[in-house]
């Protein structure tokens, strides 16, 4: 099991090569708007800045790689970028001006990935850095975005709408204890997922046995009454899995939603996150 301190580090011991470096000149002071080719297409940092960017995928040296599940990028007004590359989360520094982003220097994270998320995380690093050129499509909650290095790699990202507590199949994607966090038990990813219901109602699976029961939202508390589920045995890592969740899903607990992502913290600092599913557009 992997884990995590929750905290970004100054240095990027693990993941060398997201040394977001500071950047060049800066790119011609074009007029941001709408290009005018009738295309559909807008460079403008009004639309790349405050939305919550899904990475589609990555292309370098013409190669496309599919994201790890999770990816993502938002980038703030005031000069900051933040996300998750596929594991671990980053913060860099980022200027939106007409229909370029500079990326600079950055922050990540030093959990340990599987090597296959890894590498996409090397490759990620190295492509959000310095000079990108910026396109636009699409409108709303359904927008597409293209950052093109001057080398011709580039990322392609989706927006699309913030996931409800309610109404949503929330799948458990890691456990955390205080200021740790840690993925799931090995074999058990995707097999835990809980839905909210708009009468106060929870059901899902603890990773072995489903469960149903009652969640009372208040604020940015649910109180958890007793939870009802089968008793059907599994294997080891299934019933470590169970345990963990059944003392997070006990009682008043706390909870805040991040776009698509959900956490809930019981009050002995045990807690959960997990994911919405993308939304289908």
């Amino acid at each position: 099991m992997r884990t995590q301190r929750r905290t970004t580090v100054s240095a990027l011991a693990v993941l060398a090569t997201f040394a977001l470096a500071s950047c060049g000149t800066e790119a011609g002071s074009g007029g941001a708007g709408d290009s005018g080719d009738g295309s559909g297409t807008v460079r403008t940092g009004a639309s790349v800045t405050g939305v919550h960017w899904n990475v589609s995928s990555l292309t370098v040296d013409g190669k496309k790689t599919t994201a790890p599940a999770g990816a993502h990028v938002e980038i703030g007004p005031e000069g900051e970028a933040t996300g998750n590359l596929g594991c671990n989360r980053f913060t860099a520094e980022a200027r939106v001006e007409g229909d370029t982003v500079t990326v600079g220097r950055g922050t990540t994270t030093e959990m340990g990935c599987q090597e296959d998320v890894q590498q996409f995380e090397k490759a990620m690093g190295r492509a959000f850095s310095g000079e990108l050129k910026a396109a636009v499509a699409g409108s709303g909650d359904r927008k597409t975005l293209t950052l093109t290095s001057a080398g011709g790699d580039s990322i392609a990202l989706t927006s699309e709408p913030p996931a409800p507590l309610t109404g949503t199949a929330w799948t458990v994607t890691g456990l955390v204890s205080g200021d740790v966090a840690a993925s799931l038990p090995a074999g058990t990813e995707k097999k835990a997922h809980l839905t909210f219901g708009k009468d106060g109602s929870v059901e899902g699976n603890l990773g072995c046995n489903s469960f149903h029961g009652k969640a009372k939202v208040s604020g940015s508390t649910l109180t958890f009454g007793p939870l009802a589920s089968t008793r059907k045995m599994c294997a080891g890592p299934e019933m470590e899995l169970e345990r963990a969740l059944l003392a997070v899903l006990d009682g008043t607990t706390t909870y805040g939603i991040e776009h698509r992502s959900l956490s809930i913290e019981a009050k002995s600092g045990k807690g959960l996150n997990a994911n919405a599913p993308a939304a289908k557009g």
